[in-house]
C-alpha cells in the first residue's frame, strides 16, 4: 500500500528502520492519533516497538474516535459499551516520523491513521474524511492547493478555574496592553521563544513563514506554506499547533488557540487559503486566464451555499461563537470581495497566477483536517454544479452583511442542528461521520451546560 506520492498511504517499515539507524539517540516516540474533537492522543513508545508499529500497526480502542474535547467517552455513539470498546488498528502515515526536539534530544513522533481490522479505512478518522473529499477532485482532474494560517495568544501559566492572563516580557518585563498590530517590539519581547520555535520547525521540516504581531496584545500569527497536498498541509498544521504549544511550555508560557480567549480582544482565526490546479499544474482561478473568473466564482458560490451547514466544523465549540463580532477582523457573513478583510471569503491581492481565496470563517480551534475538508467540499460543490455567487462586496463588509445569500448560525446549538439535518453533509463526508459528529457535539453541549461558569456568580449571586 506504500506509494510515496500520496500522504494518505501507510508508511513503509523501511522508513522506520532508516530513521532509527540515522537517529540512534532516540529513546521515545510519540505515536499520535487526532480524533474528531482535534485533541492529539496516542502513546509514547520505545524504539524497539517502532518497527512493529510500522510493520503491523498499533491497536487503539475504537472509543478514541468519539471522545469529547476533555477525553471522556461519548456513550450515545454506540461505539463504547455496545461495541465492546473493540480495538481498531492504527498505522503510521508516510513522511511524519520526525524528531520532537522541544521534548528533549531523545524524543520523536509520528502521525497515525485508523483502520478497521479487515483493512478498511476507518470512516471517522479526520484524515480519511479529508482524503475522501480530495478523491472527488481527483475524479474531475483537479487538485486543490491550500494553506493554513493560525493565530494564537502567548499567555502566562494558568491554574484550573483561573482566567488566562498575558505574561510580562522575559526581556523587558513589559506586559502588553496595546494592539500593536505588526509591532516589532512585540516580536522582540519573545525572540527566544520564536528562535526556538523556528529551529524546531526546521528540524521537523515544517514550512513555517513570517511571524507577525496580530491585532491584539500578546497575539501572534505564523503562516504555513501552501501545498498541492491538502492532507500534508493538515498534518503540518496539527504538528505545528503541537510544536507551538510545546515550545511555549518550555519557555514558561501557554500558547492558546481557543477562538476567543479574552473579552474585548480579537479572536483567533484559522484562515484557510485555496486555489485549484488543473492536470498540468495551472491555477484555474488565475486572473485573466480562460475561465479563471468563472471557475473562481463557482468555488465561491459553493462555499457560500454550504457554509451554514458546516459552521459546526468551522466553529466547533461553545467559545467559537464569541469570536464572531463585527468590526473585529472576524467575519460575520458568507460575503465575498477582492482584497477585502471584512468579508468571509477574500480574493487575495497579488500577481494573476497566484490568485486564490482566503476562507476567513474558521477559528483556530477547528480541526485542520475537518476544516480543510469542509472548505474543499464547498469548492468542489460549486465547481461541479457551476453555481453563481452573490454580488461582490466593496468597502465595509460588516455593514453589508445582509447581502449574504445565506444566514450563518451564530450559536453552537443551531450550528450543530444545521449540520445534523443537512443531507449534503452525509453525501460528501459520510452519513456515519455526520451522525457521530452531531452526537459528540450534543454530548459536549450537555456536559458544558451542566457546568456553572464564573459569570453566573458575577451576574446573579447578589442580583437574582
Amino acid at each position: 500500500m506504500t506509494n510515496k506520492g500520496y500522504t494518505a498511504d501507510i508508511a513503509d517499515k523501511d522508513d522506520a528502520a532508516k530513521f532509527l539507524a540515522d537517529n540512534p539517540d532516540i529513546a521515545f516516540i510519540d505515536v499520535i492519533y487526532t480524533p474528531i474533537t482535534d485533541v492529539p492522543r496516542g502513546k509514547r513508545i520505545r524504539p524497539h516497538e517502532l518497527l512493529g508499529v510500522y510493520g503491523h500497526g498499533r491497536y487503539l480502542p475504537g472509543s478514541i474516535t468519539v471522545v469529547d474535547t476533555m477525553g471522556a467517552d461519548c456513550e450515545d455513539t454506540g461505539l463504547v459499551w455496545e461495541d465492546g470498546d473493540a480495538d481498531r488498528l492504527a498505522k503510521p502515515a508516510s513522511n511524519t516520523l520526525v524528531r520532537a526536539p522541544w521534548l528533549g534530544n531523545d524524543v520523536a513522533q509520528c502521525i497515525l491513521s485508523l483502520y478497521e481490522l479487515d483493512g478498511q479505512q476507518n470512516d471517522l478518522d479526520p484524515r480519511m474524511i479529508l482524503q475522501g473529499v480530495l478523491d472527488k477532485f481527483t475524479e474531475i482532474g483537479l487538485t486543490p492547493d491550500v494553506a493554513c494560517e493560525l493565530e494564537f495568544y502567548l499567555c502566562g501559566p494558568r491554574k484550573f478555574g483561573e482566567r488566562p492572563h498575558l505574561p510580562a516580557s522575559p526581556t523587558s518585563n513589559h506586559t502588553p496592553i496595546g494592539n500593536e498590530v505588526y509591532g516589532l517590539r512585540e516580536l522582540d519581547d519573545h525572540m527566544d521563544f520564536l528562535r526556538d520555535l523556528y529551529n524546531c520547525a526546521q528540524i521537523q521540516g515544517l514550512p513555517i513563514e513570517a511571524a507577525i504581531s496580530e491585532f491584539a496584545p500578546g497575539q501572534l500569527e505564523i503562516g504555513l506554506d501552501h501545498r498541492a497536498d491538502a492532507l500534508r498541509v493538515a498534518d503540518e498544521a496539527m504538528m505545528y499547533k503541537r510544536l507551538v504549544k510545546g515550545v511555549a511550555v518550555k519557555h514558561g508560557l501557554e500558547a492558546c488557540f481557543m477562538a476567543k480567549p479574552f473579552q474585548g480582544m480579537a479572536g483567533n482565526g484559522q484562515h484557510l487559503h485555496v486555489s485549484v490546479l488543473d492536470k498540468d499544474g495551472n491555477n484555474i482561478f488565475a486572473a485573466g486566464s480562460e475561465n479563471g473568473d468563472k471557475m473562481m466564482k463557482h468555488a465561491i458560490a459553493g462555499m457560500q451555499q454550504t457554509m451554514p451547514s458546516l459552521m459546526a466544523i468551522f466553529a466547533p465549540n461553545a467559545n467559537s461563537y464569541r469570536r464572531f463580532v463585527g468590526n473585529s477582523y472576524a467575519p460575520i457573513a458568507a460575503t465575498w470581495g477582492i482584497n477585502n478583510r471584512t468579508v468571509g471569503l477574500r480574493v487575495t491581492a497579488g500577481p494573476p497566477k497566484t490568485r486564490h481565496i482566503e476562507h476567513r470563517i474558521s477559528g483556530a480551534d477547528a480541526s485542520p483536517y475537518l476544516g480543510l475538508a469542509a472548505m474543499l467540499l464547498g469548492v468542489y460543490h460549486g465547481i461541479k454544479n457551476q453555481l453563481e455567487p452573490s454580488e461582490i462586496i466593496e468597502g465595509d463588509g460588516y455593514s453589508q452583511a445582509d447581502k449574504s445569500p445565506v444566514t450563518l448560525p451564530m450559536n453552537w446549538y443551531s450550528a450543530v442542528e444545521a449540520f445534523e439535518n443537512c443531507p449534503m453533509i452525509g453525501q460528501y463526508l459520510g452519513e456515519r461521520f455526520q451522525k457521530m459528529y452531531a452526537i459528540i457535539k450534543k454530548t459536549e453541549q450537555n456536559r458544558y451546560q451542566a457546568n456553572i461558569p464564573l459569570e453566573d456568580y458575577d451576574w446573579y449571586f447578589r442580583n437574582a
